[in-house]
């Protein structure tokens, strides 16, 4: 038995031994407010989804979908600079542009991906990135790839401490401030007035990922900008559509139309990775058309969380202020937070623990997600089986 195969048996064993395995559960039938489980004999409701619209079974966008497959094929087989540029991505740019208010758009098949072809293109060896200590891995994996370029981190919404590393970089050739809208793990808000402010104030260019925001926050659910009323005022957006907005797979950059040329030129997910395939430029298209023309939807998520956050403070959890849709229950020990989520599967409502290394040893938690498929009967239920665990 090799080093590497001796070792990672015993990094299994040593997980299960501790009840801290990850399982795979696989579904058995489209994401809604409940969801069919292979090997649970009865439907489970979703409380650990990022289908927070509920559109991801929406038959508009499953008809577009299907719109893009007969139109275009499985996929493009190519990179954008090759042959992989196909007219819907003209359409779900322009629509991406328009949502964040930017001037244009780049689709990538991730955000991750997109973070990492935006970070290490724009910035240079005479540079420094500012960015918040829990920013998404996906931004922590994109600066590693900076060639040169300083890096710097402030603890997490200390806006004393940006601005301090703001002043101390002020000969640097440009400064870059880099946070979350929506912290995945946490669901805080970032203080986004405030950071736009410093950035101003300091010449500072601001990149911001709202994959859990778009759809999510403000009345239209144009994302955090939409919340605090400062649509446009973002140098660079970076977002998914793979949450809200579809919830089928695809990245994205919106900003300047000078950034968005710098990325098709240089960005290496864009010149060595296929394009999104048509099916979801064409789903995710009609997502945001139906966020837009459905104001009623976001207001109904809003009610939701509202309702669940306000439930389980009842039951004595710890759900803290957010206009987030996650709502994480601190547990501390992971095998003890799987055990609890195995319990609550057990009484019907999917909710997924994360422990290490999706965070900090002895930061494990329950990270409740609330949607707006979720109806009245739902959130009575998986109130109920929190009552019980």
């Amino acid at each position: 038995m090799s080093n590497f195969e001796s070792r990672t048996r015993d990094l299994l064993k040593s997980l299960d031994d501790t009840g801290q395995t990850k399982r795979l559960r696989y579904v058995k039938s489209p994401m809604g407010a409940t969801v069919t489980l292979d090997g649970i004999s009865k439907p489970a409701i979703v409380l650990c989804s990022n289908n927070y619209l509920g559109l991801a079974d929406h038959p508009e966008v499953i008809a577009a979908g299907e719109e893009g497959l007969r139109r275009y094929g499985a996929g493009t087989a190519s990179v954008r600079f090759i042959c992989g540029t196909l007219d819907c991505h003209r359409t779900i740019e322009k629509t991406i542009a328009e949502f964040c208010g930017a001037d244009a758009a780049l689709t990538y098949v991730s955000c991750w991906n997109a973070n990492e072809a935006l970070i290490p293109t724009v910035t240079g060896p005479d540079d420094v990135v500012i960015s918040d200590e829990l920013n998404h891995a996906s931004i922590i994996d994109a600066m590693r790839l900076m060639r040169g370029t300083e890096k710097a981190i402030y603890r997490h919404g200390e806006l004393d401490e940006l601005e301090a590393k703001l002043k101390q970089n002020g000969g640097k050739a440009a400064r870059w401030v880099v946070t979350d809208g929506v912290f995945s793990m946490e669901g805080a808000v970032a203080k986004l007035p405030q950071i736009v402010e410093l950035c101003r104030k300091y010449d500072a260019i601001l990149i911001m990922d709202d994959s859990h925001g778009h759809g999510v926050l403000g009345k239209s659910g144009r994302g955090t900008a939409d919340y605090f009323d400062l649509v446009g005022q973002v140098d660079i957006v970076t977002g998914t559509l793979g949450k809200a907005l579809g919830g089928a797979a695809g990245g994205f950059v919106a900003a300047k139309k000078h950034v968005i040329d710098l990325l098709i030129q240089r960005s290496r997910p864009s010149l060595f990775s296929n394009a999104l395939p048509a099916t979801v430029a064409f789903s995710a298209n009609k997502a945001i058309e139906i966020v837009m023309r459905e104001p009623q939807r976001v207001a109904k998520l809003h009610a939701n969380v509202k309702r669940v956050r306000d439930g389980l403070r009842t039951l004595g959890f710890d759900a803290q202020d957010s206009p987030s849709a996650i709502i994480p229950i601190m547990i501390g020990d992971t095998a003890d937070a799987i055990r609890k989520s195995e319990r609550l599967l057990e009484l019907g409502v999917w909710v997924v623990a994360f422990g290490y290394p999706v965070v900090p040893q002895g930061k494990a938690r329950l990270r409740v997600q609330v949607s707006a498929a979720l109806e009245e009967e739902h959130v009575s239920r998986a109130l109920d089986a929190f009552s019980k665990l």
